[in-house]
């Protein structure tokens, strides 16, 4: 597979996890918007009122997922598949001499032709660490010496 098609298809990939994480959230803050609503006040008193605030916070923290879900897609439309360097920057695929990376979004591990790569945010340690590194650059990770092998 070209190294075009790799990127390519790490990219894809990326999106698919943002797009499931969106329809989990959505869900989410749905269901909640529906059990909030249909919560009428019963003689139950404090134990409505306990429902109702633990409600409130699952939808609190249903937003703020979706800030960093909404975040995600911004940073994966800035990044341009096709662009090659030999500096890493935001949508580069790092090639080490342990574990493949595409700098990109925290997406964790994908898989492209028996091929391992980790989706890793710029703003990850490691990804701090290897953005703007060159071929035969070295970083040293967890106590491990990671040199730059290829970038895509």
């Amino acid at each position: 597979m070209s190294q075009l098609k790799v990127k390519e298809s790490l990219y894809k990939q990326c999106e698919v996890f943002v797009n499931k994480r969106l329809d989990t959230v959505t869900e989410i803050i749905s269901s909640n918007q529906k059990a909030l609503q249909s919560e009428t006040k019963s003689s139950a008193g404090d134990k409505h009122e306990t429902g109702r605030a633990m409600l409130q916070l699952e939808m609190e923290k249903a937003s703020q997922q979706l800030v960093g879900i909404t975040q995600m897609k911004e940073i994966l439309a800035k990044i341009d598949v096709s662009k090659t360097s030999n500096i890493a920057h935001l949508g580069t695929v790092i090639e080490t001499n342990m574990t493949n990376y595409f700098l990109s979004i925290s997406a964790g591990r994908l898989t492209v032709d028996n091929k391992v790569y980790f989706a890793i945010s710029v703003s990850s340690p490691i990804g701090k660490l290897l953005l703007g590194k060159k071929i035969e650059d070295a970083i040293v990770f967890n106590g491990n010496t990671i040199i730059v092998k290829g970038l895509k």
